[in-house]
């Protein structure tokens, strides 16, 4: 009785089943045709009579001073460069600037000049990808908000390529199926990665894996099985791309594991301006009163000042210079908001309660022309993030002439701090022990043995420029213009 009672309720249901799939499909394909027609509305032909080919980025945060908008405004001159018939997009949330400051700001920050205007589509909703509005469940929270983000882009601009250009995957399929565009991105750091599995699997304490979660076997476990679960959906709208190109070999491995879509896969390397630090001229060291060990990065939890501090320290204390000229650690960042601010001030306590305050320097936003003369004059410059995805920093320092010394892990391990012509580049530690150790055998180096080390590292960096940047992207993206 209850076999026949479970089939009389099965054919139904299956029935009602098929006809929501039907109807969701249906619903689609109107959404999607009603989207061509807007597209068809919206955009007018040219001069000549013809249609431009709409390119847009997806980049909700445009007019912010990072590599990741380093990288937006080379692949937009470089695709007006390449192509006439093209009008590059930019969707961008950044309402409190006009275009025309946009685009200034640009040539100010990064010395890039466009040769052709650029369209921008301004963003009401991008507080919906702000991580602060989701206190759990954040990357799943950013993520379904750039869905709806995206959803708005859409509305207002149908383009005929789409480019995620800032890591915001989950818009990819609505842009594909629904808006019928050709699919690139390009990935700076993968959303969720192998190694966050890794860290929540042994429940290791690091900034995005809290000690409460750590200390409990229940909560580790239930936050792997979302993990898991985020790393399928996260391949599953990642594999919809038709050109995907990642920023170094460490991001290039956790994607192919991801998104398994090799095939249209490529390393495009960020373009770091290598020329305005390789200008700075390079010469022996002279006898100085001083040497300074130079960081630049922004005063992000995940760069991991503390190392550099205590390592320096330690550095100090064991008395591993003997009577080598006194020592400095000069800190070079930016600060966004309040939450870097209140940073600094507690990396400033821990130099206090370690005997260094007079002997660390803290530069906040500081001018370029200013970080190009401390790097000029640093001995080493110093990195310390753990699976730092790229490192642009570290380029710039091996460029500007110091001798880097790097995290032993992520981008500056496979692809920057490696040998050049079989000579040797930098240096790579990971501990607080190993750092300082490093840091003394550098400075124990003869003038001219770090100089040839700097000239090494020199002579690397041309792999990182603007020009084999334009060359890379253009070959990548190439099977989008066809």
């Amino acid at each position: 009785a209850c076999f026949r009672l479970l089939c009389s309720l099965l054919i139904p249901a299956l029935f009602l089943s098929g006809i929501l799939c039907v109807c969701l499909v249906v619903l689609l394909w109107g959404i999607r045709l009603w989207i061509q027609q807007r597209k068809n509305q919206l955009t007018a032909a040219g001069k000549d009579g013809k249609r431009p080919l709409l390119v847009a980025f997806f980049h909700p945060y445009c007019n912010a001073g990072g590599g990741g908008e380093r990288v937006l405004w080379c692949a937009i001159r470089t695709l007006q460069k390449q192509y006439r018939n093209v009008t590059c997009v930019v969707y961008t949330g950044d309402r409190d600037a006009t275009g025309e400051e946009i685009v200034e700001g640009a040539f100010r920050r990064f010395n890039i000049k466009l040769t052709h205007p650029v369209k921008f589509v301004f963003l009401e909703k991008r507080y919906l990808v702000e991580a602060s509005l989701y206190p759990y469940f954040t990357l799943l929270g950013q993520s379904l908000g750039s869905l709806f983000l995206g959803w708005e882009a859409l509305l207002k601009c149908v383009p005929d390529i789409y480019i995620d250009s800032m890591g915001y995957a989950f818009t990819l399929p609505l842009f594909k199926y629904l808006g019928g565009c050709r699919i690139g991105c390009y990935v700076h750091y993968p959303t969720v990665s192998t190694d966050m599995l890794s860290v929540v699997r042994n429940q290791d304490t690091r900034f995005n894996n809290a000690a409460f979660i750590t200390n409990n076997p229940l909560f580790s476990k239930f936050k792997l099985v979302y993990y898991c679960f985020f790393a399928f959906l996260y391949g599953l709208v990642g594999s919809c791309s038709d050109v995907i190109m990642v920023n170094s070999s460490w991001t290039l491995n956790h994607i192919l594991a991801l998104w398994r879509a090799g095939a249209c896969t490529s390393v495009v390397y960020p373009p770091c301006d290598v020329q305005t630090f390789l200008d700075i001229p390079l010469e022996e060291e002279k006898s100085t009163a001083e040497r300074s060990i130079v960081s630049v990065s922004q005063f992000r939890p995940e760069k991991d000042h503390p190392l550099q501090i205590r390592a320096f320290a330690k550095l100090l204390k064991e008395k591993r210079l003997g009577q080598q000229p006194s020592l400095k650690l000069i800190l070079i960042g930016g600060c966004r908001n309040q939450q870097d601010e209140e940073r600094v001030n507690r990396l400033k306590g821990l130099c206090e309660e370690l005997g260094v305050s007079k002997d660390v320097k803290f530069k906040i936003n500081v001018p370029f022309e200013e970080l190009k003369r401390h790097l000029a004059e640093a001995t080493v410059g110093l990195h310390t993030m753990w699976n730092e995805h790229f490192g642009i920093g570290v380029v710039e320092c091996m460029a500007a002439g110091t001798v880097i010394l790097a995290h032993n892990s992520g981008g500056p391990k496979l692809d920057i701090v490696v040998p050049y012509e079989g000579h040797i580049t930098g240096f790579l530690a990971e501990k607080e022990d190993s750092y300082a150790e490093t840091m003394a055998y550098i400075l124990s180096l003869s003038p001219q043995e770090r100089l040839e080390i700097r000239e090494n590292a020199r002579r690397s960096v041309h792999r990182f420029s603007d020009q084999h940047f334009e060359e890379t992207f253009l070959l990548s993206v190439e099977p989008l213009f066809k």
